[in-house]
């Protein structure tokens, strides 16, 4: 591929040129109706012109670079065999307005990401830098505290390494844990048995074990005990080994069942405590467990905390801005 940069046509513009090398790419690139130029366009307050091989990109120059870089990532995304879609657009724009971290994302965003997950029906890379390092830290430590407001993909990568360590055969069985906390409605007054009263607050973890696996295979390793979905109370007495756990909306547990389920931890082991600490349904919000458990463990060796935040929401753009809106200045 070839790229240069043509003479500026003012002091406050800058046009660069992007000479693609496989023409068979560029409709995945552009998107149908070009809806991915459109995007770039909108973000970044750029003009790209498209002709043939060629693309210009006009715009202020640190606006145009951002562009060249975003196109080139998904470009050299799609070379590398994966798939790009809105969200991907909406990822690769905002990773390439964030700082570099070395060793994780290349200086030039325009590089497909180093590290991924695969599991049997899609392999997932980061879409924000934060779920870039949160992925090494899934594939290296015994324990991670992954905290941040929804839809920055902490239950949703937690779950997918857990497959593919499932799938992979480093561990025995996947454990998947909520605690039941009651909000307006009690559990006795729901119809059916316990697994019909809890069912509800499981289902995001359900959900996500269907996008890593067929659902056959789901339904046939529910049953043979090989993935075990249950409420943080049915944790207590156990020593879970060869497992990956997973403790997802921890911020509504006591420092009572956090102390109760991290030791739980078994030999050949590995834990991942998810949880918004301000997001606590707890009729006392100061006495949650997770953020009891950070304070006293963050530092200790093998166990990682990684933070999110609204820039790393990587749902549809909006849900950032409203994060942003609840949680920002005079919140």
């Amino acid at each position: 591929m070839a790229q240069k940069r043509s003479p500026e046509s003012a002091a406050a513009r800058a046009r660069l040129e992007i000479e693609f090398e496989q023409p068979h790419l560029l409709g995945p690139l552009f998107g149908e109706f070009d809806r991915n130029l459109v995007a770039i366009e909108d973000r970044l307050g750029v003009y790209i012109a498209a002709r043939g091989a060629r693309v210009q990109i006009e715009g202020e120059p640190e606006a145009a670079a951002r562009a060249r870089d975003v196109l080139l990532g998904l470009y050299n995304r799609l070379d590398e065999g994966q798939d790009v879609d809105t969200g991907t657009v909406e990822a690769v724009i905002a990773m390439a307005g964030q700082p570099t971290l070395e060793g994780i994302i290349s200086k030039d965003v325009a590089e497909p990401p180093k590290v991924m997950i695969r599991t049997r029906k899609k392999t997932i890379v980061p879409r924000s830098q934060m779920q870039a390092v949160y992925m090494e830290a899934l594939a290296r430590d015994d324990m991670i505290f992954a905290l941040g407001p929804a839809g920055t993909g902490k239950t949703y990568l937690a779950v997918a390494q857990a497959v593919q360590q499932l799938i992979g055969g480093s561990v025995d069985r996947l454990i998947l844990s909520r605690p039941a906390v009651e909000a307006g409605e009690r559990l006795g007054f729901l119809p059916g048995d316990m697994k019909d009263k809890v069912d509800p607050y499981l289902r995001p973890l359900y959900d996500a074990l269907y996008d890593m696996l067929p659902a056959e295979q789901v339904e046939r390793r529910i049953a043979s005990g090989e993935i075990e979905i249950a409420p943080i109370a049915f944790m207590r007495g156990r020593t879970l080994s060869d497992a990956f756990i997973i403790l997802d909306e921890a911020q509504n547990t006591t420092p009572a069942q956090m102390k109760m389920f991290l030791t739980r931890f078994g030999m050949r082991s590995r834990m991942v405590i998810c949880g918004d600490p301000l997001q606590v349904d707890l009729p006392d919000p100061g006495k949650s467990g997770l953020g009891d458990a950070v304070g006293r463990l963050e530092g200790v060796q093998s166990i990682a905390t990684v933070r999110f935040g609204a820039g790393d929401v990587v749902r549809h753009p909006l849900v950032g801005r409203i994060v942003e809106a609840y949680e920002g200045k005079g919140a």
